[in-house]
This record gives C-alpha cells, sequence and structure tokens, in this order.
C-alpha cells in the first residue's frame, strides 16, 4: 500500500441550472421552457433582485449600442436628434430609417458602399415583405446596424483615421467605444468578439448592462452619455420602428431609456436610477417580452404599461390559444 495515497478531488457537482423565466402556454398545456438570468436594481444602484448568474460576463450584442453611439460622440462626430438616435439602433429598415441612414452618409460625404455592415433585409418581418413586394434586395442600408456603422465611419473619416479599418478592435475609435463600456459599467470588459454586423462586441456581466444603462440616464447634462439618452428617448422609433417594444416602452414611460439585443438581451434604465437587464439562454426573442414586461412590473412600473408590453399570444388556427408567459 503506498504511504502516499492520492487524495481524492473535490467535486463540485454538476453546474446549477438557470431558473426559467418563461413558458410556452398552448391550449393550458405548457409546452416549453425558457431559462435566463435576470437583475433588477434600486434607485441607489444597490441589486434589488436577481435571477440566475448575473456577473458572468455575457455578449449584450445590440444593448450595447448606446455605449458605441457614445464612444462617436467622443471622437468628435456632432450628431443630434433623430441621427443620435439611429446611430445607436437596430432599426426596423422602415423607409425613414433608410432615407436617414442615406442623409447622413451624404453629409458626411461617404458611400453606402464603404460601410462594413452586411447586406441585409430590413429587421421587421412587416417592412420587409413590403420591401420585397417593391423590388427592394438586401442591402447594407436596410441592414439594421447601418445607422451605427455610419456613425462610425463618419466620426473616422472625420477624425482621419483609417477607414477601411474601422471595425477593428485596435482602431481608434473602438478602443473609445471600449473605455466607454468600461467606464458605464463599472467592471472591466471580459473578452472581445464579433457582432453579427461586424463591429467588436465588447463582454460584461448583466449586473454591468444594468449598471451602464443607469449611468446614461444619470450622466451629467451635455455628456456624451447623456445626450445618447437624451436623443434616444426623444426619438424611439429611430432606435426601433413603429411596431417595436422598445419604441413602445419608451413613449409610454417617458424619461424610460430601452435597448434590446439579440440573442435575447434586454436592458432599460428609469428616470430616477432604476435598472434591469437579462439575458434568455436559447436566445429565444418570443420570450424577451413577457419577462421584460414582469420585470418592469417588479420594478415598479404601472401594470397596466408592463402588461402591454409583455403580451406574447400564441396563435391556433388563426385565433389565439395561448401565451408566453414569466414565471418569476
Amino acid at each position: 500500500m503506498s504511504e502516499n495515497p492520492a487524495i481524492p478531488l473535490e467535486s463540485s457537482g454538476p453546474p446549477t441550472a438557470p431558473p426559467v423565466l418563461a413558458e410556452v402556454v398552448r391550449s393550458g398545456f405548457v409546452e416549453g421552457r425558457h431559462r435566463g438570468s435576470l437583475v433588477l436594481l434600486a434607485a441607489d444602484g444597490s441589486p434589488e433582485r436577481t435571477l440566475g448568474d448575473v456577473t458572468t460576463p455575457v455578449f449584450p450584442r445590440s444593448a450595447n449600442k448606446p455605449m458605441q453611439a457614445a464612444g462617436v460622440l467622443r471622437a468628435g462626430l456632432q450628431l443630434t436628434g433623430e441621427r443620435l438616435a439611429l446611430a445607436a439602433a437596430s432599426h426596423s429598415g422602415e423607409d425613414f430609417h433608410r432615407d436617414l441612414v442615406r442623409t447622413m452618409l451624404t453629409e458626411h460625404g461617404l458611400s453606402a458602399g464603404q460601410l462594413q455592415c452586411p447586406p441585409d433585409l430590413p429587421l421587421d418581418r412587416v417592412e420587409a415583405e413590403a420591401y420585397l413586394a417593391a423590388g427592394g434586395v438586401r442591402d447594407r442600408v436596410a441592414m439594421n446596424c447601418s445607422g451605427k456603422h455610419t456613425a462610425m465611419l463618419a466620426a473616422t473619416a472625420l477624425r482621419g483615421w483609417p477607414t477601411e479599418r474601422y471595425l477593428e478592435p485596435d482602431h481608434p475609435l473602438q478602443r473609445l467605444v471600449h473605455d466607454v463600456v468600461e467606464e458605464a459599467a463599472g467592471e472591466p470588459v471580459a473578452a472581445v468578439g464579433v457582432d453579427g454586423c461586424g463591429a467588436p462586441l465588447m463582454a460584461i456581466s448583466l449586473t454591468g448592462l444594468a449598471r451602464a444603462f443607469r449611468s446614461f440616464v444619470l450622466a451629467p447634462s451635455g455628456s456624451a452619455e447623456r445626450r445618447v439618452a437624451d436623443a434616444m428617448r426623444a426619438h424611439p422609433e429611430y432606435v426601433a420602428g413603429t411596431r417595436r417594444h422598445d419604441t413602445r416602452l419608451m413613449r409610454a414611460l417617458p424619461g424610460a431609456l430601452a435597448k434590446m439585443g439579440a440573442e435575447s438581451v434586454q436592458a432599460v434604465a428609469l428616470p430616477d436610477g432604476r435598472a434591469l437587464a437579462f439575458k434568455i439562454d436559447d436566445g429565444a426573442a418570443r420570450a424577451l417580452a413577457p419577462v421584460l414586461g414582469r420585470a418592469l412590473a417588479l420594478a415598479g412600473v404601472e401594470e397596466k404599461v408592463a402588461h402591454g408590453i409583455g403580451r406574447t399570444p400564441l396563435l391556433g388556427g388563426g385565433r389565439e390559444v395561448g401565451e408566453v408567459r414569466p414565471t418569476f
């Protein structure tokens, strides 16, 4: 027998599954569940409620766009009103979105061919059907991130930085964005990836994301962060579109700042400093609105507004037979 027997490794057990945040109920039968994590911050910035893991970094996807727009302003680009809102947008590709992108390109002496976002159809399904029926094809201007890319390209040209490299993580503009993300989130960027549009994507925790949105609504008047928040709140239809929940939320709650991201990420800050952020693990878009509605209700938003944002019916044979509903 060995004098130094092997010491058995301690096992921490299997990882804990994230909690179920929403369930899919059809004809009274639960046919699916969506897990995820969520954090609610009180007005003073302290965590009021957490579900799941809210400290491990995630990719916020397009919920990072307010920080990216603030980076563009820090670079010296002068944008206001609808133009600044569009710089922070995941727009639906409606006529007024595409028209303003083209206008901005012309104003800054740029062309659509310089944009490095991929050609795409409008994000909004109704708009995409109308666009295709009118003979439209996949186009960079129609892509939902084209406003952000136009602003990034314009800021790069203004500063005399290399325009062909504006999406590289070590580009001066992207270093500015990196700084904004870390300052707003109150934590270091854990990883840098590539978003669906090709732009650098900075990973932070859900708690950091909620802190970032809170910092934007509470930022001093005239700061880059406050200018972005004010433009988004004044022109929410340019941030999203006429049929999108971010637009409805910012219209229903004056002073609220809201931005969704791909893979079912959502962040919201209320004008008094309350904030929330969550992510649905499987990325299912159908779970986003119900979870958002319930989170808003927990944050003290009027039930009528919260329920209106969160309603997601299921259809069968063209009539409502169920819903996606929150479980917390």
